[in-house]
């Protein structure tokens, strides 16, 4: 091997040895862990696909996994409407040249994506208080009395309201994400679609947003991977309990629980656990193939 190619592997190796410690030995030792029966300590038993074959038939888990699935797919979509239709407002917000200020709106946009999950769960709690929270209160002011909700506590509501938290956390990647794709347009071309008597919608509908869809795509990609595999933000905010009545429980806090007996009246079963663990990344691994295939194609990445 020449030495330029020995050189370019000793800039690689770190990051490849970093990711194969934090990524690639739990994946393999989790995808290992879910054909044998543990409780967590003591002697591990080989059970073949016994555990998979107990979360997809006993009632005990089967209702659960099936509730949080549904739950974390409805997550994905009230996060992925919110947070790239927000982020694509506030892109095109910031990407007005000619007004004062921008560049401190485009910092202010993306200062959430800086905060701690804990800090913006616990903001968001305070927010959602339904005795004193700024959400109530501002709705009892202007006379809405009667949309005051326990945002948390009602299971119609608590799924969205979290997912409206996650969604305002990050906005601000996309928004960055979008606003560089904004940018790379040539003015040449918006300044054609004015000779041809284009208006602003016009030109943002037929010129502006067909050139950022690969961005677009790129951006779904990451909010269906970061969501299927979401917890922080649950955790932070109602806990692992699924509460209330699990309108919140996603697959990552079934995870949990099922892997430390939490709420469920059961020992800790780390063999079902890391079964769960399995489907959420071949969930995960099918879709990003799936979308790849189907809308990866057009996007001329």
């Amino acid at each position: 091997m020449k030495r330029s190619n020995w050189t370019y592997c000793a800039f690689v190796l770190p990051a490849f040895l970093f990711y194969a410690l934090f990524m690639l030995y739990p994946l393999i030792t989790s995808l290992g862990l879910s054909f044998f029966s543990w409780n967590g300590y003591g002697a591990k038993t080989f059970v073949g696909f016994d555990n998979f074959v107990t979360l997809f038939t006993n009632p005990a888990y089967s209702e659960r996994f099936f509730g949080a699935l549904k739950n974390n797919t409805l997550f994905f979509l009230y996060t992925i409407v919110l947070q790239n239709g927000i982020a694509l407002l506030l892109a095109a917000f910031v990407n007005m040249r000619r007004m004062r200020g921008m560049k401190f709106f485009r910092s202010i946009f993306f200062i959430p994506c800086t905060l701690s999950i804990i800090v913006v769960g616990y903001i968001w709690t305070l927010i959602y208080n339904p005795l004193w929270g700024p959400l109530n209160f501002g709705l009892n002011a202007v006379g809405l009395s009667a949309l005051k909700q326990p945002w948390l506590g009602s299971e119609k509501t608590a799924l969205i309201a979290v997912a409206v938290a996650n969604a305002w956390q990050y906005t601000g990647t996309p928004m960055i994400m979008l606003l560089a794709g904004m940018q790379a347009i040539p003015d040449e071309l918006y300044e054609a679609a004015d000779l041809d008597g284009a208006g602003a919608w016009k030109q943002f509908w037929k010129l502006t947003f067909p050139l950022i869809a690969p961005v677009m795509f790129i951006i779904s990609t990451i909010v269906f991977v970061s969501n299927y595999s979401a917890f922080e933000i649950i955790y932070a905010m109602v806990g692992s309990t699924g509460s209330p009545n699990y309108a919140t429980d996603i697959l990552g806090t079934f995870f949990y629980r099922i892997c430390f007996g939490q709420r469920l009246g059961l020992q800790p079963n780390m063999g079902v656990g890391a079964a769960i663990a399995t489907c959420m990344f071949l969930i995960i691994g099918v879709g990003v193939v799936l979308w790849f295939r189907y809308y990866g194609k057009d996007s001329e990445l």
